[in-house]
């Protein structure tokens, strides 16, 4: 099912209808509940939300509403400019979007299409699946290797010889796994010039310091075919704010703004972005207090013998040895909402990190299963 956010406000109703004519019964049946945190309301360790909030430097913004009565041109352009210089890059390589999610959209809008193919792992982050859908393309997903790791030879076969698009969620939602770098400049290498790229490292930051890992802003390719998408929602918990960007040539940031919604950012999220960016020491604060609470989890799993995999994010998944779904059931009557049903793998949880406290009742609620 589509994630987060409701596939009806991502496209018009029509293509919204045509392309859930073939979802399964449980797009609708295993929706997420409300997520806004409320006095006695669940735990929500189920979207992979910063538990933490939005640094305190935003929280603490003076005037945050500062002309909300006028168009968000300048601020937008100052972001841009701001996202350029960390990376390195033209501003005319850089594209805002609604969160990363409006970027995923736009590049299934750009990039797919009748006669041309998105390829995706399974599972994976879903929604750019959703979006291809609606452009009438053919949606073809791989699924993972024995190791997590997304299987690049197969996707590129799948592609063909009519291109299209091939998403890579690096570290991948849901399984918190990563994809050596080394595979995928090799597999980048090797595919079609008709053949894109969208790299999704929504949870880049969390990741640390590893050999199989480099981000492909950190350190790009030579190839103009990559888009690398980014979110604050992540981070710098600003979900609720919808944020993103990418990052690509000058040609393919032309080609993504041929699809996208005039002003889709508003002010307080480009303050809030402008805000974020500037302040390192929150920024490794956060990274380092994640570290803390996603060692604690693989902790508290080992003492208990369970079969987790290896996490590079801000949540985690393991293997329960039981139907996902009487799972997430017995945590709902202890009032905690944990990740919904990943198909075909039906009997692992995803669990989003949240404070030392919610992530206590979570392993009291666990015990009692």
């Amino acid at each position: 099912m589509l994630s987060r956010r409701s596939f009806f406000k991502t496209a018009g109703l029509g293509a919204a209808v045509a392309a859930t004519a073939s979802f399964p019964t449980e797009f609708f049946s295993w929706a997420e509940p409300q997520r806004a945190t409320q006095p006695g309301g669940p735990i929500l360790l189920n979207s992979n939300e910063n538990a933490y909030g939005p640094f305190p430097s935003v929280l603490a913004l003076k005037n945050p509403f500062q002309d909300a009565n006028r168009y968000p041109d300048r601020v937008y352009d100052a972001l841009i400019e701001r996202i350029a210089d960390l990376h390195k890059v033209k501003a005319d390589h850089v594209t805002l979007g609604c969160g990363s999610t409006e970027i995923l959209k736009l590049a299934a809008s750009a990039f797919t299409g009748p006669g041309r193919k998105l390829v995706m792992a399974s599972p994976t982050f879903e929604a750019i699946g959703f979006y291809a859908q609606a452009t009438k393309a053919e949606v073809v997903k791989i699924p993972l290797a024995s190791s997590y790791a997304h299987q690049l030879t197969q996707m590129a076969q799948a592609v063909g010889k009519d291109g299209g698009l091939i998403y890579i969620c690096n570290p991948n939602n849901p399984t918190a796994s990563l994809t050596p770098r080394r595979s995928l400049e090799n597999f980048i290498r090797e595919l079609p010039s008709n053949t894109y790229v969208l790299m999704d490292e929504a949870y880049h930051d969390f990741v640390p310091v590893s050999a199989d890992y480099i981000s492909f802003l950190q350190t790009p390719v030579n190839d103009d075919r990559v888009i690398v998408a980014r979110t604050f929602s992540k981070i710098y918990g600003m979900a609720g704010l919808r944020l993103g960007y990418a990052v690509t040539s000058a040609q393919n940031t032309k080609t993504l703004a041929a699809h996208k919604l005039e002003d889709s950012t508003n002010i307080l999220a480009l303050r809030a972005g402008m805000t974020s960016l500037d302040h390192d020491d929150e920024h490794k604060a956060a990274v380092q207090r994640n570290g803390f609470d996603r060692d604690e989890f693989m902790h508290q799993g080992a003492s208990r013998k369970l079969q987790v995999i290896p996490s590079w994010t801000n949540f985690v998944m393991f293997n329960t040895q039981r139907p996902i779904r009487t799972v997430i059931d017995h945590f709902k009557k202890s009032n905690i909402r944990i990740g919904r049903p990943f198909p075909p793998m039906d009997t692992f949880a995803r669990i989003s990190l949240g404070k030392p406290d919610e992530m206590k009742a979570f392993w009291q609620a666990w015990d009692r299963l």
